[in-house]
């Protein structure tokens, strides 16, 4: 009997049938190995199919739906593509997520149509070279008053798609004497043509054609328009942002599961050795027993902390249990994978080594599972360790 309501049982059924017919492995491997050249053509599809609208209200030309809605499509669509699903993720978090808690009507009336329709790309611009995890102990991005608006400088690093994007959701200290560090922020929404803008890609391990940028800010200056939410403030805006950034993070670590398991099974039936399948072996079975054991621990864990989030409980401490969860147990699962398909695992023929390289991002961000692992501790009443 399943858990989800005829709703969203007739939404995840619509969606892999999109997926299985629009997004096949194949097509997906191809273009993640493309890596200079950003995947447009999937961006389209997203945009055709309403994707970009899910989450928005109807009044702003959205889709509707709901937490559990956006969790099922991640995982749906991570199945196929991996760390591709980024590609709607991103701007999905970005734009939807926080121009919809944050903005202004106003805002909302000019950014949320576009989005939407999939005419506006964002992406996000947070982490620093000298931060990584110490985001707030590392901010050295300033945002300081003048007429009309703001003047910003500073470096922000693995900020993905910002190649490409129209707008940063980009984080920047505008008062330098705040008693504490997750004070003094604030939330801006700026183009990225404005003047003074550098975007530079970055190579990287995993989910190459989606592009990650380092960005240099000299001196550029964003109106008061478009700062999100009230200046100083921005770190308690988030704050409740955070959980649905590691709901996201896990369902698609879920579809990855759902991917591995796929391949794996077909695989342990199909190949044979010592004149058997190897899926008749002991140790084969154990591992993909195994991979099963995890896809069910993580889903459960979803689902659980995807219904206290829609009945307005307090779930930090789950999310960030099933964040380090979902990232140990999916780059674990993909390792197992390759070591199932032996050469071809390894072979970039195959989507196991694609499915271990975009896993093995979420065990560090959006938060490394370590620091997530200091946060459960002290939300257990253990102190701080940094």
């Amino acid at each position: 009997m399943s858990l989800l309501s005829e709703e969203h049982l007739a939404f995840r059924d619509t969606v892999r049938r999109f997926v299985d017919a629009e997004l096949p492995k194949d097509w997906a491997r191809a273009l993640e190995q493309d890596e200079h050249n950003y995947p447009f053509a999937l961006w389209e599809k997203f945009t055709k199919v309403g994707f970009h609208g899910l989450g928005i209200d109807e009044k702003y030309g959205g889709q509707g739906g709901d937490i559990l809605m956006q969790m099922l499509l991640a995982r749906e669509l991570a199945r196929t593509l991996g760390g591709l699903s980024w590609i709607w993720g991103i701007t999905s978090f970005a734009g939807v997520k926080s121009i919809g808690l944050y903005g202004t009507e106003e805002q909302k009336d000019r950014f949320l149509p576009e989005i939407a329709a999939g005419r506006l790309k964002a992406a996000i611009a947070f982490t620093e070279p000298s931060g990584g995890t110490d985001l707030l102990g590392g901010m050295r991005t300033v945002a300081t008053r003048v007429d009309g608006g703001w003047r910003i400088s500073g470096e922000k690093i693995w900020s993905s798609s910002a190649h490409v994007a129209d707008y940063l959701l980009l984080l920047a200290r505008s008062d330098k004497d705040a008693a504490r560090p997750q004070q003094g922020l604030t939330l801006f929404w700026i183009p990225t043509k404005s003047d003074d803008l550098t975007i530079t890609p970055l190579a990287k391990l995993g989910m190459r054609s989606m592009g990650s940028c380092s960005i240099h800010l000299d001196d550029v200056f964003v109106p008061d328009e478009l700062v999100l939410g009230e200046p100083h403030k921005a770190w308690y805006m988030l704050l409740p942002t955070l959980n649905n950034e590691r709901l996201m993070v896990s369902a698609f670590c879920l579809g990855i599961l759902d991917g591995v398991l796929e391949d794996a099974l077909d695989y342990a039936k199909e190949r044979k050795a010592f004149g058997k399948p190897i899926g008749q072996m002991q140790a084969i079975q154990h591992m993909i027993a195994d991979i099963k054991i995890g896809q069910y621990q993580v889903e459960t864990m979803l689902m659980d902390c995807a219904a206290k989030m829609t009945a307005g409980l307090p779930a930090v401490l789950e999310t960030t249990m099933l964040k380090v969860a979902a990232s140990d147990i999916v780059n674990k699962a993909a390792d197992a994978g390759i070591q199932i398909l032996g050469g071809m695992g390894y072979s970039a023929e195959t989507d196991m080594q694609r499915y271990w390289r975009d896993s093995r991002l979420w065990r560090i961000g959006p938060i490394t599972n370590e620091m997530a692992r200091n946060s459960i501790a002290e939300q257990l009443g253990l102190p701080r360790s940094f």
